[in-house]
């Protein structure tokens, strides 16, 4: 995929890191890599060849998405080369997880989470996305707020027979022989697997009746009778019962399948049920609702996969199963009815047409989407593999206290979201990626992924390649205990979550631990999760101490445009890292400023929260990167090329006027803040630091105070050498501190300082180490036969002379202004012709040189 400012900003970020640790010596280990499977890719594929994947047989698709992956990898690597990113770009050097190598070490990862049985294989609601056709996991949805659905207010049938003892009575004493259920839903469609209505055992309930004559009894929770005026008008309050009373009631189901008898469904108890919204009574359908089905199972009411009604199939329609069985629309079928579209509003007509229907409302509200195709989801039942996360929960916890956290407040987001799963769905029903190599036993359904199966499995894959799972014939991966049994086996068609290919990739490291991880806020739900749950889950043993794939997590967040809103297609606001270095077909409109400037705007902005970017935030990128070239310009165009340097003799420390020991404590100062930025990212104080120093203490003083001297001193004079001594360290030292950002000016100004024939030579500044400030005349000027190591750098850190500049400082703003409004009076025309007279009381005390 092309590279989006996301991207850029990322990269940059890594690299800015990186360089740095070059520069001060440290070996670094850095691989650039891809994830390769997953939906985006495999669509792309898809698009390409105008098809859909269902009309195709995997081989083609695997093809062609691989092709796919390959051609986007090609595209980005220029990419992120172009924004000066420094890695070992060829192929050998670099990781995909397309690779066999990778593949496979993913898929030992994957066995030993298997040999401590944290993978299992169960029927139970998921995240599923029709659009995509697979099921999802948590980290791959987006919310969105404005989401409109036909929520729905129904009601079902009890006779008093079939009534709780304490019902049967109430409805006995009123002389009534039935009473109705109010429920709500948002989701009409679930309501042909409705299992079961959940009441609050400590709740109260009323038997109300509507004030229009021939209404007859509702039941509902009596701390919602205020708010449901405007669905059932205004109700006489029969009687009161408590919903531990109500439990174990039967009622008359609308929906079931064809193949089932309409035996009657029961009221039952649980907790999830609150008298916030709704009725009061809870529409239970286990097979779209986690909560119900934690609930039917907390009760022993399912135990096996026949036990869940669910009539809603991998396209994400009704299948031939359903159809409804009370009323004058018995018998009539909602089969091929997309539950998102045109089968919502089929049952709702349903339940119009059997009087069932209380009340329909449009709302507005909170929903999933799958984040890449932009699409809604939905919750059903489908046989999923899952890693059990309870089991190895309070481990990945325990890992995390020794993780330092950037900024420590993200280390509360990663763990919440770790504390709140108990179990992840790592199967997808995709064929571009890493297969879940099951085997099932055709007569009994029997799904079989154990360590032996396993070790056999992984065994031919090392050999024949991990796409000989699709090619190859189920035979060659039986192993002798399977094999030896009567039926017919086949491969199991489920490829791996893509969080469980990129989560693996602590296991290619040398150690199988990164220093540093950086990511978008939005990993704390992905990489960050999947790399510490498999690493943990795949490493930990009993009674040892689990360890986290790394030590240093770094959170960035989001880029938006200009005026603080979402990038997106739609707006028009999307800015591209190519416009912004390139620049765009209208180069008035759009101009080239080139990888540093961008690279600028990431190092200045609070990269750890949302940040901005437009025309007007890059021209002021622009304007500080100018300034900060400029002032480099200016110290090499005065103090001369590298011959005429290798005879100068620089002046020692002690000997320097106080303007020269000024600029270079204040460069020592600039020199720490940048260590110390640098190795705690915190980028913008760098180059602040940086941009103040240019602007300030060189361009509105030392440059403006030094000229004369620069342009009319002989070169050999004690002034000039004084003050080109100290350029000289200045220059070197701003290039040190500019270089993890700015690495094409660093470059730039190193190879004019060394002389262009070093740049033949590969000669670069990220090939010497940057060392602390020290004296630039100690070695050079020693005498002959002198200990150079017993020369001592001189402590360029120097209060006095900070102290003693910023009394003249003072007095210099002072005369000044003075000189200002003497030109505003039109007394002189320029300060050269004033005369300045400084009297001083005479208890003042003399400045330091």
């Amino acid at each position: 995929m092309l590279c989006d400012l996301g991207h850029a900003l990322n990269k940059i970020l890594k690299d800015i890191i990186n360089r740095y640790h070059v520069s001060i010596g440290d070996r670094v280990h850095y691989i650039p890599g891809w994830d390769c499977h997953g939906l985006p890719i495999e669509n792309k594929a898809l698009k390409d060849l105008r098809k859909e994947a269902h009309t195709l047989p995997p081989n083609t698709i695997r093809k062609a998405a691989e092709a796919t992956a390959r051609r986007e990898i090609e595209t980005q690597k220029a990419e992120f080369q172009e924004l000066g990113i420094m890695a070992d770009w060829r192929e050998p050097t670099t990781y995909r997880t397309l690779d066999h190598e990778y593949e496979i070490r993913q898929l030992r990862v994957f066995q030993k989470m298997v040999e401590r049985g944290l993978i299992y294989r169960h029927y139970r609601p998921v995240h599923y996305s029709p659009s995509s056709r697979s099921a999802l996991a948590e980290a791959e949805l987006v919310y969105t707020d404005d989401h409109v659905s036909h929520s729905v207010y129904v009601t079902f049938s009890v006779e008093t027979n079939f009534a709780s003892p304490a019902l049967q009575k109430l409805l006995g004493s009123l002389g009534e022989t039935s009473a109705r259920l109010l429920v709500w839903t948002t989701t009409p469609w679930t309501l042909t697997a409705n299992m079961g209505i959940a009441v609050h055992p400590e709740m109260v309930y009323e038997l109300v009746r509507g004030r229009d004559a021939g209404d007859g009894i509702l039941i509902i929770a009596a701390d919602r009778r205020l708010a449901l005026e405007p669905v059932v008008g205004d109700v006489d309050v029969l009687a009161t019962v408590t919903g531990s009373d109500l439990v174990d009631t039967a009622y008359i189901p609308i929906f079931s399948s064809l193949a089932a008898a309409s035996a009657p469904l029961h009221i039952l108890p649980s907790s999830h049920v609150t008298p916030d919204s709704g009725t009061g009574l809870v529409h239970c359908a286990p097979a779209h609702g986690a909560e119900d089905y934690n609930a039917f199972r907390a009760l022993n009411l399912i135990s096996s996969s026949t036990s869940i009604v669910c009539h809603v199939g991998a396209e994400g329609a009704f299948t031939d199963e359903v159809a409804i069985v009370v009323g004058p629309e018995a018998g009539k079928t909602l089969a091929g009815q997309e539950v998102l579209k045109g089968g919502s509003k089929a049952v709702v007509n349903l339940l119009e047409g059997i009087g069932a229907l209380v009340k329909i409302e449009k709302i507005r509200h909170r929903y999933p989407y799958d984040w890449k195709t932009n699409e809604p989801i939905i919750v059903t039942a489908t046989s999923q593999w899952f890693a059990n996360l309870d089991g190895i929960k309070q481990d990945a916890l325990q890992a995390l206290e020794k993780v330092s956290f950037y900024p420590e407040i993200s280390r509360n987001r990663l763990e919440s979201f770790i504390k709140s799963r108990s179990e992840w769905c790592i199967s997808r029903q995709r064929v571009w990626g890493v297969p879940i190599p099951s085997l099932h036993h055709i007569p009994t359904d029997r799904a079989v992924l154990t360590s032996e199966s396993l070790s056999h499995i992984l065994s031919v894959l090392q050999t024949k390649g991990v796409a000989h799972w699709w090619d190859g014939p189920v035979s060659d991966f039986l192993p002798p205990s399977l094999s030896a049994e009567e039926g017919e086996w086949r491969k199991g068609t489920d490829t791996m979550d893509v969080w469980f290919d990129s989560g693996s990739s602590w296991s290619q490291l040398p150690e199988q631990h990164a220093d540093v991880c950086l990511e978008g806020s939005d990993q704390h739900r992905g990489w960050f999760q999947s790399q510490l749950l498999t690493a943990v889950g795949a490493r930990s043993s009993e009674g040892s101490t689990p360890q986290a794939p790394y030590g240093t997590l770094i959170t960035h967040g989001m880029v938006l445009d200009q005026e603080g809103k979402k990038m997106s297609k739609s707006l028009g606001n999307i800015v591209s890292p190519m416009t912004v270095i390139k620049g765009g077909k209208d180069k008035k409109k759009d101009p080239a400023y080139g990888a540093d400037v961008l690279r600028l705007w990431a190092a200045t902005v609070e990269y750890w929260r949302d940040m901005s970017i437009g025309k007007t935030i890059l021209s002021q990128a622009a304007e500080s990167l100018r300034k900060i070239r400029n002032s480099a310009r200016f110290i090499l165009g005065n103090i001369g090329p590298k011959e005429v340097r290798e005879r100068l003799q620089r002046v020692e420390q002690k000997d320097m006027h106080i303007a020269e020991r000024y600029v270079m404590h204040e460069l020592y100062q600039l020199e720490q803040v940048a260590l110390e930025g640098y190795a705690n990212y915190n980028f913008p104080k760098v180059m602040n630091a940086l941009g103040n120093f240019a602007n300030i203490t060189l361009s509105s003083l030392y440059f403006d105070i030094t000229k004369d001297c620069l342009y009319a001193d002989s070169l050999s004079s004690f002034e000039r050498r004084s003050v080109v001594t100290v350029l000289e360290q200045v220059l070197t030292t701003m290039t040190r501190v500019m270089a993890p950002v700015l690495p094409h000016l660093a470059e730039e100004i190193h190879h004019t300082l060394q002389g262009y024939e070093d740049l033949a030579m590969g000669s670069s500044v990220f090939a010497k180490k940057w060392e602390p400030l020290v004296c630039p005349c100690s070695s050079r000027n020693a005498k002959v036969g002198s200990d150079v190591g017993d020369v001592q750098p001189p402590n360029w850190e120097d209060v006095v002379a900070e102290k003693s500049m910023t009394e003249l400082l003072r007095v210099r703003s002072a005369v000044l202004a003075l000189l200002e409004k003497a030109r505003g009076d039109k007394n002189l025309k320029s300060s050269l012709e004033a005369e300045v007279d400084l009297i001083l009381p005479s208890r003042a005390r003399p400045i330091r040189r």
